[in-house]
């Protein structure tokens, strides 16, 4: 990247949507140029210590070596050029296009503290998986994201990743990948760039990095859900109206987080609202919960609803709720939710709250 911030590489072809051919190719087996970095060496060192390397690009390298550090288990990070078609490359070079070579973070980890399907998740979460040679303000075909595999083991599980992507969101991502051919180290005052630069570009958000450990926590699981859930939890969709889990369900228990199982709201907070979702007059603890100002529909500002804890998206709260029980409504979607019956529930490790749900 060049010290104004400006990395657009005007030779190359943007597209936003759909990858050329070439983006989606799978199965090239590694090969080592003479005088590269070997990526065998790399994926088998340190085995008796449990250190194994994983080399993923997704746009620039200043910020996703700083993202990919902060992830619990990942005990080392290196940005480099890989799959270059010269030796040795420069920064320069690689900018020029002449290399085909592309910014990629080397990341060493401990895989009985983090697998590297988790690596891949959670870098697919702070890209766009479906862009073509483009992150962020970054344009060029260095900037394309890849998963560089450096055994069969390594290339089953890039390649399950982004197919799960294509079926949770049924289109075909623009990530690599591919065998890792090569990898150069960068510069050093690439390295570890945005600790050097705390006010240098970046592509992923301030809020991923602060929140990426507590989010590795739930990656897995968010990813293992089905379609509706992913769209609701993950990309805050809205389920449709009256044809949902919940929304007539009036059966005694309690509602819980779908992903951490956190306890949200009792059945006997719950009523008929008549809006088609599952509405509840209150939570049973405030702090289980996080609210914040949404304005994605135009016109009509509203309050949007998630889980403290994980931070999926529950749904939104509104005023217009019965006075008699606190005035407000939150409507919430079915798909956010898991339902425990009360006979089940000293089962399931909630008896605590029994006595709460008669309460009430």
């Amino acid at each position: 990247m060049s010290e104004n911030h400006t990395r657009n590489n005007t030779n190359h072809d943007v597209h936003d949507a759909e990858p050329h051919d070439d983006s989606t190719t799978r199965g090239n087996e590694p090969a080592h140029a003479p005088g590269a970095h070997d990526a065998d060496v790399d994926a088998t060192a340190d085995t008796a210590s449990g250190r194994r390397t994983a080399y993923l690009a997704g746009g620039c390298f200043w910020g996703l070596e700083a993202y990919l550090g902060r992830i619990e288990g990942v005990t080392g990070t290196t940005v480099g050029y890989a799959q270059s078609t010269i030796d040795s490359p420069s920064y320069d070079q690689v900018c020029s296009g002449s290399t085909d070579a592309v910014e990629t973070v080397r990341v060493d980890f401990d895989p009985r503290r983090v697998t590297l399907r988790t690596l891949a998740l959670l870098m697919v979460e702070v890209i766009d998986p479906f862009s073509v040679d483009r992150q962020g303000n970054d344009v060029g075909r260095q900037y394309r994201s890849s998963m560089l595999f450096t055994d069969d083991e390594q290339r089953t599980v890039y390649d399950g990743v982004v197919d799960r992507v294509a079926a949770l969101t049924g289109r075909t991502p623009a990530i690599v990948v591919e065998g890792l051919r090569n990898f150069f180290p960068a510069e050093e005052h690439h390295q570890n760039y945005l600790d050097k630069n705390p006010g240098g570009y970046c592509h992923i958000s301030l809020a991923a990095m602060f929140r990426v450990a507590e989010r590795q926590r739930w990656v897995e699981k968010a990813w293992s859900l089905d379609p509706e859930r992913f769209a609701v939890t993950q990309l805050s969709a809205t389920e449709r109206p009256f044809d949902n889990e919940y929304d007539h369900q009036f059966s005694p228990g309690i509602y819980v987080d779908v992903l951490s199982g956190t306890p949200l709201f009792l059945s006997s907070d719950k009523y008929d609202s008549g809006c088609g979702w599952p509405a509840f007059s209150r939570p049973i603890d405030p702090a289980s919960l996080t609210e914040r100002r949404d304005d994605s529909i135009p016109g009509r500002p509203r309050i949007e609803v998630r889980s403290a804890g994980t931070g999926i998206h529950l749904g939104h709260v509104f005023d217009d709720g019965p006075d008699d029980r606190g005035g407000l409504r939150y409507c919430m979607n079915s798909a956010s939710l898991r339902f425990i019956p009360r006979d089940q529930m000293a089962a399931e490790g909630y008896g605590d709250y029994l006595a709460l749900l008669n309460q009430r």
